[in-house]
């Protein structure tokens, strides 16, 4: 269980803070807009209403104490920059900055952010990947050459097992989870299992690997 400060309780900020509730984090959630923040009171610890761009209520509010400070500001870049620089200048550990244009990364980063994100990037990447294949049923993305696809069964490895394929050996893919017609996914994957029709495999890999040898295009 982690300590985190989400900054704007916009609609990113409401679907964030409600994810980060699932986990169980202590949340502290800070918007300009007392109405907006009533969308999340039930999901997080305790919330203030505030200008983060302003540097006395940002020191009164301790983000030294956070484990991760989040800015999920996306309606005004100004904003989010200056708030970004205020947290990193108030003793804040670990600072992630939302971004809506590839051009702000920079600024971000130069101004206090360690990491930025692209939410409405990222999630049309994965859109085009997971829609793009009528075999692709889920995707993740691995930081550096690695991805994470749940694929159907293909159509030559139905009746054959992960033993009899020899798939890390002639592949150099790995399947690390099997999922049987409408059941939950099994990481104890047994290399005797036989690949059933209407199954899914989750296989990770080398990019390069699976767009070679699952023929999938992204």
């Amino acid at each position: 269980m982690k300590s985190i400060l989400v900054v704007g309780a916009g609609r990113f900020g409401i679907h964030l803070i409600r994810q980060l509730h699932k986990g169980g984090d202590e949340i502290l959630a800070v918007d300009i807009s007392e109405e907006r923040l009533e969308h999340v009171l039930d999901y997080v610890t305790s919330s203030l209403i505030g200008d983060a761009t302003d540097e006395d209520f940002v020191r009164s509010i301790g983000v030294s104490n956070f484990d991760v400070c989040i800015v999920a500001i996306g309606d005004n870049f100004q904003s989010s920059l200056e708030t970004t620089s205020l947290l990193k200048e108030c003793g804040a550990k670990f600072v992630v900055a939302r971004a809506s244009r590839e051009v702000h990364e920079k600024f971000l980063l130069r101004n206090g952010a360690d990491a930025v994100i692209f939410p409405e990037k990222q999630m049309a990447e994965w859109t085009a990947i997971r829609f793009s294949s009528t075999n692709i049923l889920d995707y993740i993305e691995v930081p550096g050459e690695y991805s994470i696809f749940e694929i159907a069964v293909p159509k030559h490895w139905v009746g054959k097992s992960l033993l009899e394929l020899k798939i890390r050996q002639n592949t150099h893919l790995n399947v690390v989870a099997v999922r049987k017609t409408g059941g939950e996914l099994n990481f104890d994957v047994d290399p005797e299992t036989v690949f059933e029709e209407g199954s899914s495999l989750m296989i990770l890999g080398r990019d390069k690997d699976i767009k070679k040898h699952l023929h999938l295009n992204y």
